[in-house]
């Protein structure tokens, strides 16, 4: 039984409230913002976690104050924004294309974002502005080039997914011939970005990414009735008042911002987007698109990523990336024989 409440507000507005749902997203922002204050308390000079809260307050000792709000807080953010980034996208992809596994590690926009990073640490030995700005140009081509050839009378389903896959080969070949062009100490730092890490990230990551959620995050939540409508097909959507080629253009362009401009902050931090999405829909058991408990899941599951890179294997610090790829690969074998015995596939 699903618990569901009316709720009408003083203008006189009635809005269906799902509790289980509500609930989910309290606990997985606690958990997050734990896990948050947990992993700012952790490297190699340790602070217990009510002085990390105290010198979030501005209450702590110089150092402390210093340690955490210069150094370990905007790595810990820009790993929220990233993760609620990775989330929301993937949630977008699957519920347009109906599918689990149409999130952007499947269709390639993290290798095509990779690939406008690498031409420019490539060939042009560009800054780290530059490699920001070349990933997000990267990504936003991969996403035009996806819908374009995707799309026959409207974008559906399989056919999205398919032509994503096809591209993600393209592209990922196409990263490997950069690499073979690169010298010595391009194409190291080519492969360190290409991990996925956190490490290093200062302020400059935090603002254009906290601008572009602060736009994006509730321009999509304003469309997701009419992304539930699409749920039920494309003619009863448009029976039910929807525009619904406006809605999915606008919806997947907003998709592809998002985990351009996370995997421009991180790098290719994978699997986040494809794992997020559907765990927040196991854990709310709601078949809506879960937009909200996916943003949070996605946030909550890549600052405890970094938390276990960090400590779970002793003295060796490994990137993010490479613990969400390991776990999201067994993630993704699951779900593949579950998608298989279901008949889905």
């Amino acid at each position: 039984m699903r618990t569901n409440r009316a709720v009408r507000t003083p203008g006189g507005l009635s809005v269906r409230v799902d509790v289980r749902a509500l609930a989910v997203v309290v606990l997985l922002l606690l958990a997050a913002l734990a896990a948050s204050v947990v992993l700012i308390g952790t490297g190699d000079f340790p602070i217990p976690a009510a002085d990390v809260l105290k010198a979030l307050f501005g209450e702590g000792d110089a150092g402390q104050e210093f340690i955490v709000t210069e150094l370990r807080l905007p790595r810990v953010l820009v790993g929220l924004l990233v993760g609620a980034s990775l989330g929301l996208g993937g949630a977008l992809f699957q519920a347009i294309s109906r599918n689990p596994l149409g999130s952007p590690d499947v269709l390639g926009l993290g290798q095509g974002a990779t690939a406008g990073a690498l031409t420019v640490i490539v060939l042009m030995s560009g800054s780290a502005t530059e490699v920001t700005a070349g990933a997000l140009v990267g990504g936003l081509a991969t996403g035009a080039g996806i819908y374009l050839l995707a799309w026959k009378q409207g974008v559906h389903g399989y056919r999205l997914v398919l032509v994503g896959i096809g591209m993600s080969a393209i592209v990922t070949a196409v990263n490997g011939y950069l690499l073979t062009k690169a010298d010595l100490v391009d194409a190291t730092r080519a492969v360190v970005w290409m991990t996925g890490s956190l490490n290093g990230r200062d302020w400059s990551q935090v603002w254009p990414l906290l601008a572009l959620c602060a736009v994006l995050v509730p321009l999509v939540l304003a469309n997701a009735r009419g992304l539930r409508m699409m749920e039920m097909g494309d003619d009863v959507s448009y029976a039910l008042g929807v525009r619904v080629e406006r809605v999915r253009m606008l919806l997947m362009v907003a998709a592809v911002l998002l985990t351009a401009a996370a995997t421009a902050a991180a790098g290719p931090v994978s699997f986040v987007a494809l794992t997020a999405p559907q765990l927040a829909r196991r854990l709310t058991r709601s078949p809506g698109p879960n937009l909200l408990p996916s943003l949070c899941m996605g946030a909550a599951l890549l600052v405890t990523a970094d938390w276990a890179s960090q400590r779970a294997f002793g003295a060796d610090q490994l990137p993010v990336g490479v613990v969400t790829g390991v776990l999201g690969g067994v993630y993704l074998l699951w779900l593949l024989v579950a998608e298989r015995r279901a008949g889905r596939i």
